[in-house]
């Protein structure tokens, strides 16, 4: 295509001809080929100004520049402000705007993206939409799933994601929206047609993320300025702080005070070894829920679902019919083993996590708590220290295992572990071997108990002791149990 056919929507500077053809878009020097229209990026390690000769050299047609660099006679360079934000609206040009083709979701805020993207891509199948996904289980297009670095890729990426999710029929793209993301600009020329603010708390706060709360904040808030209708936790403490002043139209959940949809009369069940929750709604939908995810604060997730689905015209009895069905991904994910005790895996790897995942089960009085969990090699020793002292203050029966060890030895990170343990003198067994520890848990449970798999949530590897990664899935180590120990399906 044309250069200038994809130079809309910014302003910008050019120096020599943009009457020239333009084979790709790259961002990546490696990929650079003849034809090209290489975009120069800066970050906190590497500056793709200094590639120029390169991609010159390699047959570049075009480049993307935000500093002063030498002029080669011949090559077109365009001057922009930033050459992130250029990126991204050259993509949406590059992939000719998927997003004005498809109903695009967009949700943020530091707890609760995933499980919301996930029950609403489940609602909209149920009532036979086709949805892509885009989030922190990667990206999924129908059957076809493609795994993501970020929770919200490259502007280029994206773009590229959405055009894929447009050939293969999809209406409706739902994304998780990261504030890196934001900062970075990748969402930049998306048009959203609903975005969600889930909640917010001090997260991703460093010298390579936010500098502060109010950054962090501030690229939240972000994401409303792209947003036809915004959906507003109208609990969090920031409500007020993030509504102001947002240019979208403005609707609200609560299940705390009067709002646009109010979960009411929470109650948490335990079925056959299932947990999960009840609850009515008043407002725009006035209608009673059942949401197979433990928990009272799931009672958000779903309401955030629920009301998405609601405005794209989906029939309240689909709502209320697919909600049980739906099991998020290593996040609180209740998989039916017996009747007799209740399994969960969750993807907590730290002490606020754990805290969070065996508070909410706790809320259900199981008889013991049998929790497998190890911690990260070459990460911080402070997460084993305490993630010990969070199962062990709660009761919890440690069974201490491998979970990405990364080049150490399994059986000296359980012994950090411990130490966090022998705090609150807590009971543990060590079982290097993470299929035969989840067995040996199962084999132990009794009726009433809860089994909690705790680190490994949605991945399916390990990275071991030798820092070889091979596959392993903690659903599939689930089944093999069941079929070799004879239970129902």
């Amino acid at each position: 295509m044309k250069l200038e056919k994809l130079l809309n929507g910014f302003e910008y500077e050019i120096i020599g001809n943009k009457d020239v053809d333009i084979t790709t878009l790259v961002y990546d020097s490696r990929k650079v080929e003849e034809g090209s229209l290489f975009v120069c990026m800066v970050g906190a390690a590497f500056n793709a100004h200094d590639f120029i000769d390169q991609v010159i050299e390699k047959g570049a047609h075009a480049i993307v520049i935000s500093q002063d660099v030498p002029l080669k006679e011949g090559m077109t360079y365009i001057k922009v402000k930033d050459t992130r934000i250029a990126l991204a609206l050259l993509s949406c040009a590059y992939f000719n705007y998927p997003s004005k083709e498809l109903k695009v979701v967009g949700i943020t805020g530091t707890k609760g993206k995933t499980s919301s993207s996930l029950m609403i891509k489940s609602i909209l199948e149920h009532a036979g939409k086709k949805v892509g996904i885009i989030g922190t289980n990667g990206t999924f297009i129908g059957d076809i799933h493609e795994p993501t670095a970020n929770t919200t890729p490259e502007s280029y990426e994206l773009q590229r994601i959405m055009r894929k999710m447009v050939e293969h029929d999809c209406e409706y793209c739902v994304m998780e929206v990261s504030s890196q993301a934001l900062k970075m600009n990748r969402v930049a020329g998306i048009e959203f047609d609903y975005g969600v603010f889930t909640n917010i708390s001090p997260d991703h706060i460093g010298p390579n993320e936010h500098k502060d709360f109010a950054e962090y904040m501030a690229c939240k808030k972000h994401l409303f300025d792209f947003c036809k209708v915004g959906l507003f936790n109208k609990d969090d403490e920031h409500f007020e702080e993030f509504t102001k002043d947002v240019p979208c139209k403005v609707l609200t959940y609560s299940i705390e005070k009067d709002s646009d949809l109010k979960a009411e009369h929470i109650e948490l069940y335990n079925e056959n070894g299932e947990l999960g929750i009840t609850f009515d709604t008043k407002g725009l939908i006035n209608a009673s829920f059942k949401a197979s995810m433990p928990g009272k604060f799931n009672a958000y997730n779903a309401l955030v679902a629920i009301m998405i689905c609601y405005l794209i015209d989906v029939p309240t009895k689909d709502i209320q019919n697919t909600l049980p069905q739906v099991h998020v991904l290593g996040r609180g994910q209740v998989m039916h083993v017996s009747p007799d005790y209740s399994v969960l895996i969750d993807y907590a790897h730290n002490g606020v996590s754990f805290e969070s995942i065996i508070s909410t089960v706790e809320q259900y009085n199981p008889n013991k708590l049998i929790v497998v969990y190890g911690s990260g090699g070459k990460r911080s020793k402070t997460r084993r220290y305490e993630s010990g002292e969070v199962v062990a203050k709660h009761g919890g029966y440690s069974i201490l295992t491998a979970d990405n060890p990364r080049g150490e030895k399994i059986v000296d990170i359980c012994n950090d572990i411990v130490v966090g343990i022998d705090k609150y003198h807590g009971e543990y067994t060590i079982i290097p071997d993470r299929k035969e520890a989840i067995y040996h848990a199962l084999d132990m449970a009794c009726k009433g108990d809860v089994v909690l798999l705790l680190g490994k949530g949605h991945e399916t590897y390990m990275i071991g002791e030798d820092e070889v990664t091979r596959h392993f899935s903690e659903t599939e180590v689930l089944e093999e149990y069941k079929k070799e120990r004879g239970l129902s399906a």
